[in-house]
């Protein structure tokens, strides 16, 4: 099937809904990479992201027979992500480090490293490069990171990270601008 025929994701979820287990396969492959970097980068725990995954697409088919097209299908799903990490902070009221190591021992730099198609070298400097950018996103405010990582992995947009989050647009505005400007200075003083 070509992109131009291929079904929206709300079709896909409406088709889910009506009972079309294939239409949540496709929804599946499309966006299970997204949400659990979003998730991952949020925990950095990858055990603890599985989970919380998980339980984001349970919540997702435990909903699907009352989903209404309100806005983009994304959207409600990275809203769902959002409320199963708050419930996560609340239950646990502590946040992981971005910089700590996960339970095989990579960093979450070593995942945002470049490949190995690289030479040793430009490995080094990626793998540094992904270091001070995570160190940079540890530093930022956990609502500034959240609007921030719901934008460079969800692709959400500004109404709808404002949506996701429950505040006002010019709020998710101020958080991504924000967000931003210190991700640009600490980065530059990395350089």
């Amino acid at each position: 099937m070509s992109a131009v025929n291929a079904p929206s994701d709300e079709q896909l979820m409406l088709a889910f809904a009506a009972g079309d287990a294939r239409a949540f396969e496709i929804l599946y492959d499309r966006h299970a990479l997204p949400v659990w970097r979003f998730v991952m980068r949020s925990v950095n725990d990858r055990a603890l992201a599985d989970d919380l995954v998980q339980d984001v697409w349970f919540s997702l088919a435990r909903q699907a027979s009352a989903y209404e097209v309100r806005a983009r299908w994304r959207t409600w799903l990275f809203t769902l992500a959002h409320h199963r990490l708050v419930d996560h902070w609340r239950t646990n009221r502590h946040h992981a480090s971005l910089d700590a190591t996960t339970e095989d021992g990579a960093s979450l730099a070593d995942t945002l490293a470049a490949e190995s198609g690289f030479g040793p070298e430009r490995r080094l400097t990626s793998r540094e490069q992904a270091q001070a950018l995570l160190d940079a996103l540890t530093a930022l405010p956990a609502t500034q990171r959240e609007a921030f990582l719901l934008q460079a992995e969800g692709g959400l947009s500004l109404a709808e990270i404002a949506q996701t989050t429950g505040v006002s647009q010019e709020t998710a505005k101020s958080r991504l601008r924000y967000a931003r400007a210190r991700l640009r200075e600490t980065l530059e003083a990395h350089a």
